[in-house]
């Protein structure tokens, strides 16, 4: 279990986390959002030892992050924001001093090296200096010495950032199945990556919690949150959709034509609206229930706050 208690870090006179709590239980993937400058990065190197709060508290499975910082760190990898690395190392020498740091040697040492490489497919960059690495791969070398000793908490700040569609997928399941028994926080800026990999968000602005729920959660509360998309392929009356009851208005999207029809809040508009299409003899290619928009949760949410 992860508790933060009250955490703030105040940088002169600018406060960059305020009063902040919350906890992580194992098996939760938390998404951890925020606009830039929202304090994500600087609650996560509070999180992983690396700077002392203000005031407050974070332990990691028990064991406090300031008075047992140790203690605490051997059961985390932590991935910080660009992934720094000694760039005139060769990968394969790199990941041996992080394992022989973590307290591996001889045949433990090589096993975990080759499973962490073999994990993110390093294997035929294992002999180039990482200076001369693409940023893609910079960030998977990087993962590979967070995962290498096999935490029980893993902190990740934009795990993805740099890497190409395949590559994104590949870690995105690599994680998914780290976190069957693991904690695993992520800051990221892809908000598809919310609904992708985590059981549940919190979202920060101004270094304050804004939100924390499941996607599902934070999604119903979006204005399209049981809303309903059609594309036609002939026109359709969008002031007979709106006259309809529990129906809050309709908006067009100019690029491609379709209609969305915005449902009253707590109302289920899709029986109507499907009704309305059968009298009308609509031609309708494509219809969609939404479930709810996060970009515009969060926008919503964050706006005032990052202003």
């Amino acid at each position: 279990m992860i508790e933060i208690t009250n955490l703030s870090k105040r940088f002169a006179q600018q406060l960059a986390v305020d009063n902040l709590s919350f906890s992580v239980a194992p098996g939760e993937v938390l998404g951890f959002l925020g606009p830039n400058g929202a304090g994500k990065s600087t609650t996560m190197k509070m999180l992983s030892g690396f700077l002392a709060p203000t005031s407050g508290t974070a332990s990691i499975h028990g064991f406090d992050i300031q008075k047992q910082r140790l203690k605490a760190q051997q059961l985390i990898g932590y991935l910080p924001e660009g992934a720094p690395c000694y760039g005139d190392m060769r990968v394969q020498g790199f990941l041996e001093f992080i394992a022989e740091i973590r307290g591996f040697r001889g045949a433990e040492k090589r096993s975990r090296v080759a499973k962490a490489s073999a994990q993110l497919e390093l294997d035929k960059v294992l002999g180039q200096s990482i200076e001369t690495l693409s940023k893609g791969f910079k960030r998977r070398v990087g993962l590979a010495q967070a995962i290498l000793h096999d935490p029980r908490v893993l902190i990740l700040d934009e795990p993805t950032d740099g890497l190409d569609p395949n590559q994104k997928h590949q870690v995105r399941q690599l994680i998914q199945g780290l976190a069957k028994d693991k904690i695993v926080i992520i800051s990221t800026h892809i908000l598809e990556e919310v609904s992708a990999l985590c059981t549940r968000a919190v979202i920060i602005a101004g270094g304050r919690l804004l939100a924390d729920g499941t996607p599902l959660e934070l999604e119903s509360r979006s204005r399209y949150h049981q809303a309903v998309t059609l594309l036609a392929d002939a026109a359709v009356d969008s002031s007979a959709l709106a006259a309809l009851p529990g129906v809050a208005g309709v908006e067009r999207n100019e690029r491609d034509g379709s209609l969305t029809v915005l449902a009253s809040a707590g109302q289920v508009i899709f029986p109507q609206v499907n009704q309305l299409i059968h009298q009308r003899g609509w031609a309708v290619r494509e219809i969609e229930v939404e479930r709810g928009r996060l970009d515009e949760v969060f926008r919503s949410l964050t706006r005032g706050e990052a202003a």
